[in-house]
């Protein structure tokens, strides 16, 4: 089995190691066919790779919502390596660089590409991803061939682990350049997971001057604030209604009291400019309508339950925006400049990464990991990165 569509099977090949999901927590160590890269490829020594929340919906029921793996299938997409070997037509990298992939592969000729938005175009192939078919392998392999034009050369400075963070922080870039924020506006982060920090953290840096995170965890809000990812949290009181009337005024509430939050010059927060909802959970879209200014914008990032009741005459008749935000399109240059950056009031993106687990042989562990909110000590679970490596010198 080859891990690239068109490889170069004029050159000697090599076996390499993959980590296959073969069905629900069914992870499988297998071999692998792996050829040189081809003129306009890089050929690249996986190291470091973050495991996402699509990736643990895949390992735990061979699915993701309703698209169905339909054949074994890699997983892994938030990933950064070193160069192993160079394709002919290359002239940019060379071998030992580290790089940050982007792991989605547009046509690059539909309208939507030729606009930028390639991160909707309908015939992207992204790796780990099922709904494409045949399967774009993810990255839990020791190596693969990628396209040169879709790797990102990482500065000295820049660790692999953050190399693999710019793949989360890529959407929390492009949810704040589609909310287009105001200088000094306000805003409200629901979810303090991984991608609610780089998001809360990108508001901050792109000129909020009041960023609000909200969270049923406590540990999670706190953790948040006191790394600079935000500047104010609340912990979301655990709540349900027995109605939709009942859940409806929760999340007005909810809304209300994030409102009372206070601000750092002692004024209380009141209505946001922006709501970011990452958590996909109903009643924190709710509360997000109620809790946005007449005119401002509520997006949508977090994929959760596909079906909801939502208020949307609350949204409608203060003409509120529900704005979706899928993937990202052109953030990895703004990513690097940013996980480059430290400050005294700079958010640190290195704290992200709270658990390592070593070797493909780890990924099942790391996946059990990656599903809970603390771990057996009682620590907070925010990314966990699954670090691999190999003895080949580079080049080889």
């Amino acid at each position: 089995m080859t891990t690239e569509k068109n490889p170069d099977v004029t050159q000697p090949s090599r076996q390499i190691r993959s980590s296959v999901l073969h069905g629900a927590k069914d992870l499988r160590i297998e071999n692998r066919t792996l050829f040189p890269p081809s003129p306009s490829e890089l050929q690249i020594s996986i190291r470091s790779t973050g495991l996402c929340g699509s990736d643990l919906h895949y390992y735990r029921h061979y699915r993701n919502g309703d698209i169905l793996v339909r054949e074994p299938m890699s997983l892994g997409h938030e990933s950064a390596g070193v160069v192993m070997a160079v394709g002919t037509n290359i002239t940019d990298f060379q071998v030992g660089d580290k790089v940050a992939l982007e792991v989605g592969q547009p046509c690059e000729s539909c309208e939507r590409c030729k606009e930028g938005r390639y991160n909707i175009c309908k015939e992207m192939k992204f790796r780990s991803s099922a709904k494409y078919f045949p399967h774009a392998q993810g990255t839990l392999q020791d190596r693969i061939n990628h396209p040169a034009a879709w790797c990102h050369k990482l500065p000295e400075s820049v660790s692999l682990d953050l190399g693999a963070i710019l793949e989360p922080l890529g959407v929390a870039i492009h949810a704040t350049r589609r909310a287009q924020l105001s200088p000094g506006a306000s805003v409200l982060v629901f979810g303090a997971g991984a991608v609610g920090l780089v998001v809360a953290a990108m508001a901050k840096i792109s000129g909020a001057s009041n960023v609000v995170i909200a969270d049923i965890d406590e540990g999670r809000v706190k953790f948040a604030v006191e790394n600079k990812f935000a500047h104010k949290g609340f912990t979301v009181p655990m709540k349900r209604g027995n109605s939709i009337e009942e859940n409806l005024e929760i999340a007005k509430e909810t809304a209300a009291a994030i409102g009372k939050v206070t601000k750092g010059s002692g004024e209380v927060v009141g209505e946001v400019d922006a709501v970011f909802e990452c958590t996909g959970v109903p009643s924190c879209l709710q509360a997000a309508i109620y809790a946005t200014r007449p005119g401002g914008k509520v997006l949508l990032i977090g994929m959760g339950t596909p079906i909801q009741t939502l208020p949307i005459s609350a949204a409608a008749l203060r003409e509120v925006d529900l704005v979706g935000v899928f993937r990202y399109a052109n953030t990895y240059p703004t990513g690097i400049e940013v996980v480059s950056k430290t400050g005294p009031d700079y958010p640190d993106f290195s704290k992200l990464v709270t658990h390592r687990f070593t070797g493909l042989e780890a990924a099942e562990e790391a996946f059990e990991m990656a599903a809970k909110t603390k771990d057996g000590e009682g620590r907070l679970v925010i990314k966990v990165v699954l670090e691999t490596g190999e003895e080949d010198k580079a080049g080889s």
